[in-house]
């Protein structure tokens, strides 16, 4: 079998080389996807530059939605299977991709997601609530305006006419960022930290925080973070990277769908952040605890699949 070669290398050399196959990754990518964009979009280089720099969003968007899903190519997907494959030779090995995962799997992970919405929806409503002191104030209001400037980016990629502009966002916005990211952060950076740290539970605590804070969005930070450690678990418990890919893709998928129908007027706004108000603490406290049982039966049918005897 063919070795990788930084096989056997230590944590914290795969951590640096890890970084550095992204930064490569992504400069070089986005330089070619920058040079070849005359050709795909129709528009000069010196006018792609100033419709960015000039911050010409709304005139631009078939640009931004070209660079967002180069991104998710240059910064994840691409330089995860290379770093996988300097470490261990091959890729698909190394993230278990070849791995058979029975549907129930799938299956209750969708269950999953889905009770979690309203649980999710309140910790964001919380994070919301989180009061600088007096002394950070001006730090505070740059959070919420770099906040706001990412929310209204969001919504001009999701304002959108078509069924076709809807399955265009889901691959951009929840098929392209769960591959890439869960390959980066759950299928490398969790098995570097594990390996580095001894401890798994430390590992994906980590892993998850990294995971969060590379969205560089303070007031989503602790539900990304409790997403990060649910994904990482997942990884543990199914011993396969395609669940928590998985559960990443219905995450981002939903709230795409959602705010499509929205936009059509087919469901209120509000839906958005169902469980968050206080009229909604039960239903949110009920759907929590359904999702806390789906987590106990997948970490159920992982010691069944495993023999273990102590679950």
């Amino acid at each position: 079998m063919q070795k990788g070669l930084l096989e056997g290398s230590s944590p914290f050399t795969q951590f640096i080389m890890l970084g550095f196959c992204m930064v490569t990754c992504f400069l070089l990518l986005m330089f070619a996807g920058i040079l070849f964009a005359p050709l795909i979009l129709g528009i000069q280089v010196t006018e792609l530059l100033n419709g960015v720099s000039n911050g010409g969003i709304e005139q631009n968007l078939n640009l931004m939605r070209y660079l967002q899903t180069l991104q998710g190519f240059s910064l994840f997907i691409i330089p995860a299977f290379f770093a996988a494959y300097l470490f261990s030779g091959t890729a698909i090995g190394y993230f278990g991709l070849k791995r058979t995962t029975p549907a129930k799997w799938f299956w209750a992970t969708l269950l999953l997601m889905l009770a979690a919405i309203p649980c999710i929806n309140l910790i964001v409503a919380l994070n919301e609530m989180i009061v600088f002191p007096e002394s950070l104030s001006g730090l505070e209001q740059r959070l919420k305006d770099f906040e706001e400037t990412a929310r209204q980016a969001t919504k001009l990629f999701l304002n959108v006419d078509g069924i076709g502009g809807m399955f265009f966002n889901i691959f951009m916005i929840a098929l392209l960022p769960a591959i890439g990211e869960e390959l980066i952060f759950r299928g490398l950076l969790q098995k570097i930290f594990t390996q580095w740290t001894g401890n798994v539970h430390i590992a994906i605590i980590v892993t998850g925080f990294l995971f969060s804070a590379m969205h560089l969005q303070f007031y989503g930070f602790f539900p990304r973070w409790l997403l990060g450690v649910m994904f990482g678990y997942l990884l543990v418990w199914s011993g396969t990277i395609w669940l928590p890919i998985f559960a990443h893709f219905v995450n981002n998928a939903v709230a795409v769908f959602f705010s499509y129908m929205i936009n059509k007027g087919v469901i209120p706004e509000e839906v958005e952040e169902f469980g968050a108000s206080f009229g909604e603490i039960p239903v949110t406290l009920v759907t929590t605890a359904i999702a806390g049982w789906v987590l106990w039966k997948i970490y159920s049918m992982n010691c069944q699949k495993n023999s273990i005897s102590d679950c």
